[in-house]
């Protein structure tokens, strides 16, 4: 079983289509679709946007459905100085906690400032970062290696925020603190959820706009869904245990 994790319905269109479903269930407020997908057992969600909704749906995916790995995927922004472009795909190395910490005098501080790590398990401890798991990372960008029609392939961090980035000079001061590949409001949470469980993680998201002075005029929501979503069927079809 690997559970499929995503914010909002439109990122998951294509898939749920392709799904060979066995059983569509609720839990509180959230939807759970169970089937076949590229021959693997597969349980997916649209959580819903921010940290919150995120950590929740990673919770009930995890424990009802005992998955070995949790993918990620949606749309994000990249940063300036990333030389990603809309429409392509991103892959995070690790996940950042961006605005978790304390705003001092002197600038922002993470928690590794404050002394408090973020996770603990038994064996780890982060603070504001936690890395991919490195083989299923490895074997994505094997996957993804020349096989899509659209955009290049990017593998970096990940910036999750409360607070989308709307401005060209907080960016630059995003990038200064972080030097991220992309930013998303989700990504954090469901990663941390996975690693408190043990689980292998991995986060594919489609380009949809640049970081700076926003202007929605220059994104493309649709094409980064439709991009992320087939990079995730990719990496199913090539998937190694």
């Amino acid at each position: 079983m690997i559970a499929l994790l995503c914010s909002v319905p439109l990122e998951a269109e294509t898939l749920l289509a392709s799904l060979k479903k066995i059983e569509s269930c609720g839990l509180g407020s959230t939807t759970f679709h169970r089937g076949t997908l590229v021959r693997h057992e597969v349980a997916l969600c649209a959580a819903g946007m921010g940290k919150v909704n995120a950590a929740h749906a990673s919770t009930l995916l995890i424990t009802r459905y005992a998955p070995e790995a949790l993918v990620i995927f949606g749309v994000g922004g990249a940063y300036p100085s990333s030389g990603a472009k809309v429409g392509d795909i991103a892959l995070a190395s690790e996940e950042i906690a961006g605005d978790e910490g304390v705003l001092t005098p002197g600038g922002f501080q993470d928690t590794a400032y404050i002394g408090i790590p973020l996770v603990r398990t038994g064996v780890t401890q982060y603070y504001n970062r936690i890395p991919a798991t490195a083989h299923v990372l490895r074997n994505a960008q094997n996957a993804l290696s020349g096989s899509l029609p659209h955009g290049n392939i990017h593998t970096g961090k990940f910036v999750t925020l409360s607070t989308c980035t709307g401005t060209t000079t907080r960016a630059g001061e995003l990038e200064d603190r972080h030097h991220g590949l992309c930013e998303n409001m989700e990504g954090f949470a469901a990663a941390h959820v996975a690693e408190l469980h043990h689980v292998p993680w991995l986060e594919v998201r489609g380009i949809s706009n640049m970081v700076e002075d926003r202007d929605m005029a220059r994104w493309d929501i649709p094409k980064a869904a439709v991009a992320a979503q087939a990079a995730v069927f990719r990496i199913l079809e090539e998937w190694k245990r």
